[in-house]
């Protein structure tokens, strides 16, 4: 009824905005896909729906809206606010970055931090991009972390790799949308099953991670995501033990291995106390990505 009523008052992309915050306060939605509180989901979202550039708002805070502008709006936020549907979905696109990545509910909304270790190549455990020639991302849902891979180390031939099909369908359209058929390839596989012997100089995964407890208390948002993509066993660390057991095994002699770990460090820690990880410093601190070489990987095994 509320947003009926809005068609009627509602004349600026200002007055938008103020309603469009109002409501998403009003519902305690949950934002973690993209934007951390109402007002820029709210911002993103009309000018998104307006096809606007999405960083510019002020210059049109005062633009009159025409009526049926006013109610696709109004129509995106009455979604957002009543099924709860994160705003990626919505729009079919997420940034990591700079970068652009179509997304629909047959993946995860992207959010890595490997995603700004990508952009400084991996310095300085990477000394030389330019002599990555093979690397693999593993669980590569969307494939946004392979292709941020193949700007960064543009010698490299990557494999991206995931159980769903679904997924793969998903990173098949964002690899063509970069033009990166050549350097990127696809693969159905459960981990490292299907990859035979190959080896790379350069493993990242952001592989799911939720434990069981945590699953259950996801905001409603998060159900809207595939429940594969997200959850590892119990204690969330099922695909990590994986990666620790087997990684070693398709590593160049130098190669290095770098995993996203949620809020998993304590546990991690506690579960692997031999390994000798090195927790990486992303914008959110040091508690989130991993890195093993190849070497202290073989010193476990």
């Amino acid at each position: 009824m509320i947003y009926n009523e809005a068609k009627k008052h509602l004349t600026t992309l200002r007055d938008t905005l103020r309603f469009a915050v109002s409501r998403f306060s009003e519902a305690n939605l949950f934002f973690g896909h993209g934007t951390t509180n109402a007002y820029d989901e709210a911002a993103y979202l009309i000018l998104r729906t307006l096809h606007l550039p999405h960083d510019q708002l002020d210059p049109f805070l005062d633009a009159t809206l025409m009526p049926n502008e006013i109610e696709d709006v109004l129509k995106m936020l009455e979604r957002r606010v009543k099924e709860r549907i994160p705003s990626s979905y919505l729009t079919h696109e997420a940034w990591l970055g700079d970068y652009k990545f179509y997304v629909d509910e047959r993946v995860i909304v992207p959010r890595s931090f490997i995603a700004e270790l990508l952009d400084e190549q991996l310095s300085p455990w990477v000394e030389a991009p330019e002599a990555v020639e093979n690397a693999l991302d593993l669980c590569t849902g969307s494939g946004c972390l392979a292709i941020l891979m193949a700007i960064s180390f543009p010698n490299a031939r990557i494999d991206a790799v995931d159980i769903s099909e679904d997924a793969l369908a998903v990173a098949q359209r964002n690899v063509a949308d970069y033009g990166m058929e050549q350097q990127i390839r696809l693969v159905c596989s459960d981990m490292f099953t299907e990859l035979g012997d190959r080896r790379y100089d350069l493993i990242v995964s952001n592989p799911p991670y939720v434990n069981a407890p945590s699953m259950q208390a996801l905001p409603h948002e998060y159900r809207h995501e595939p429940v594969q993509a997200l959850t590892s066993g119990v204690d969330g660390l099922d695909h990590i033990r994986i990666i620790l057991r087997e990684a070693a095994k398709h590593l160049s002699e130098r190669g290095i291995l770098v995993v996203e770990a949620g809020h998993n460090l304590e546990t991690i820690s506690q579960t692997f106390p031999h390994f000798d990880f090195t927790w990486m410093e992303t914008s959110a601190g040091n508690e989130h990505v991993f890195l093993l070489t190849r070497e202290q990987l073989l010193r476990q095994s």
